[in-house]
């Protein structure tokens, strides 16, 4: 009962202490001169992970498991992955372009872990001899630390993609209004109005700068963090078939779970081929982790609500078969 309650706590402080750091870091990113507000966001998200620890400590020490069993546990998880992802360049010093998205993506997943599924799925259900083994705590935590960051990762080329886009498409926009122009200008007119041509393309090289700097960030950090992601995920995938084999007799099986956890694998192994390419543009390598994005959360949770194959815990399913 003390377990309980302690876990609902937690919950609770951990979502709310989220969301106001999600309502100061809309706020700095209208009022970028307040220093203040953005520390204080940060410090939030690290009590936000602190208290998600303490949640799956607590749920740790009561069920005498590792809480990663069901889809709930492993929303929490993930909610915890988004967060240490986020902290870990703060204290590097680092400027953290991953906090418009890790902070929104924990509450979500969080939120949709304590509200959007059935209460009945927050009691764990005993194990099923498949789930007794160490090869749990192993393969399903590498899985969801790499499905967060390579969300992550796959929403900063999305970023990506749309800031290009729309210069392209602005871009492509001023080159038709000029050859739509009328050149009938007298060479007075010209003279002096050359000034103000002169300032307005000073302008507009300085903003297209600095939005290639940061477009050339994001591609860094998206870069970064989907290589962490894919070597998490390919452990997780090593792992799960040592365990397979010895849970099922077979290292592969082609369940639904397994072949979508190797169609994830295959996307991000070619985005890493085609963003080490020089060859190719960013634009390309982008395009591929935005598909990525789509394919994860189909792995990650769509193949679990149809409740078909070992691995099914979805939603609608109270327990789990694997």
């Amino acid at each position: 009962m003390i377990f309980s309650t302690l876990e609902h706590i937690l919950t609770h402080i951990s979502f709310s202490v989220v969301s106001i750091v999600i309502t100061i870091h809309l706020i700095t990113l209208l009022v970028d001169e307040i220093v203040g507000l953005y520390d204080s966001s940060e410090k939030g998200m690290i009590a936000t992970f602190f208290c998600i620890t303490g949640l799956l400590v607590t749920r740790w020490i009561y069920l005498g498991h590792f809480p990663l069993s069901d889809l709930y546990e492993s929303l929490i998880f993930l909610s915890w992955s988004f967060s240490i992802i986020h902290i870990i360049p703060y204290f590097k010093k680092h400027k953290n372009h991953l906090s418009a998205i890790t902070a929104p993506s924990a509450i979500f997943t969080q939120g949709f872990a304590t509200s959007g599924l059935l209460t009945e799925m927050h009691q764990s259900e005993i194990l099923v001899p498949a789930l007794q083994s160490q090869w749990l705590m192993m393969h399903v935590s590498m899985m969801v630390l790499g499905y967060a960051a390579l969300l992550c990762g796959s929403l900063l080329s999305v970023a990506l993609l749309v800031i290009t886009f729309r210069q392209d498409i602005r871009i492509l926009c001023k080159n038709n209004h000029f050859l739509n122009k009328s050149f009938s200008f007298d060479e007075i007119q010209y003279m002096n109005k050359g000034n103000n041509v002169l300032q307005n393309t000073s302008f507009l090289s300085v903003r297209n700068y600095y939005r290639a700097q940061f477009i050339q960030q994001l591609d860094h950090w998206s870069y970064r963090v989907i290589s962490l992601g894919f070597l998490f995920l390919t452990i997780g995938i090593l792992s799960g078939a040592v365990w397979a084999n010895e849970a099922w007799g077979s290292y592969w099986n082609w369940d639904p779970k397994e072949t979508w956890a190797f169609i994830t694998w295959t996307i991000f192994a070619i985005y890493l081929h085609t963003r080490t390419n020089k060859n190719l543009q960013v634009t390309n390598s982008a395009i591929v982790a935005s598909m990525g994005f789509l394919i994860i959360w189909i792995c990650y949770f769509g193949v679990n609500l149809l409740g078909i194959g070992l691995h099914s815990y979805g939603a609608f399913t109270l327990t789990s078969n694997l």
